[in-house]
């Protein structure tokens, strides 16, 4: 149903922003985009590993008194956050926390979104929740995984 739905919605915002940029005055576009995500992890070493080994990112930095790390694929920059006390963490629940959901990263093809599946496939320490399938009726096709601390992580390839 959420697929559907998304799907649905997705004409609206499209129609919604270009209404907004046709009506000077009443409101203005203040944000480009999104500068950078930040993930709380439980396990900062692994989750970097995640990023970098796994799906490529690059380490520009850290900060060890935060603990904290900043990764980029040039596209999209993630920094990842070690919880500050674990005794005290709460697991992560996309249908019972306010926050995020999950981070959707974008594919380039079909083909693309198939091989990173099978390469996540032979990964440890990550649960795929579904393998590639059609968004709602397609073209796009998406699937779901979290990451070793438990981060939802949708990676979506929709045809241009």
């Amino acid at each position: 149903m959420l697929k559907h739905t998304l799907l649905s919605i997705t004409p609206l915002l499209l129609l919604s922003t270009s209404a907004i940029a046709d009506t000077p005055n009443k409101v203005k576009n203040w944000v480009g985009g999104i500068d950078h995500l930040g993930l709380t992890v439980s396990d900062l070493d692994s989750s970097k590993v995640f990023f970098t080994d796994v799906l490529g990112f690059k380490v520009m930095g850290n900060d060890a008194t935060y603990p904290a790390y900043f990764l980029s694929n040039k596209k999209t920059i993630v920094t990842l956050w070690r919880v500050k006390n674990d005794e005290k963490r709460v697991a992560f629940n996309q249908s019972e926390n306010v926050g995020l959901h999950h981070l959707a990263l974008s594919i380039e093809k079909h083909r693309k979104l198939s091989k990173l599946h099978k390469h996540l496939k032979m990964q440890n320490n990550i649960t795929i929740e579904f393998a590639p399938e059609n968004l709602g009726k397609g073209p796009a096709q998406h699937m779901m995984i979290r990451e070793h601390s438990g981060n939802r992580i949708e990676f979506i390839a929709r045809p241009i």
